[in-house]
């Protein structure tokens, strides 16, 4: 075998670099277009799921933005205070509390995803007919990494 088809110990060191380097571009791009607004990328990310998905407890919401119960709470506290999001009973389990959006809250994302437009398009136009693919070996990763979704660690009221 070739010295350069062996595989080193390190080998895909420089694609968890780059992944990671692209991920942090991204975020700091999004947050910047968001403190425009007066809005941050998890609250943004938090009215898109429920946007996307209706009614969520407070488990679903805390692994898709991935924060830990506390700062959770806190964050969907605000945003209840600021009238974006409103806590409902679910109607098939009473004991369960759901986030939902608001009306004021759709207002507030229509304006949020404007503002994160450009930075999406970018993305987008850069993967260009690979985005399809790209995601999926991003959730492969992710499967294989986590193949069952993790609790939080904390606790997370639902």
């Amino acid at each position: 075998m070739p010295a350069d088809a062996e595989q080193s110990p390190r080998d895909g060191d420089e694609a968890l670099r780059l992944l990671s380097l692209v991920e942090r571009t991204l975020t700091a791009r999004l947050e910047e277009a968001l403190r425009g607004c007066g809005s941050s990328l998890d609250q943004w990310r938090i009215l898109r799921l429920l946007a996307d998905r209706g009614g969520c407890p407070m488990t679903t919401v805390a692994e898709h933005v991935m924060l830990l119960a506390p700062k959770l709470s806190k964050l969907v506290d605000r945003m209840v205070s600021a009238n974006l999001v409103l806590r409902r009973r679910d109607h098939t389990d009473r004991r369960r509390v759901l986030v939902v959006i608001s009306p004021r809250g759709r207002q507030a994302l229509a304006e949020w995803d404007e503002a994160t437009a450009e930075v999406r398009g970018q993305f987008r136009e850069l993967l260009g007919p690979d985005a399809g693919s790209f995601e999926a070996l991003l959730r492969r990763l992710q499967d294989g990494l986590d193949p069952v979704p993790a609790e939080p660690t904390a606790a997370v009221p639902s």
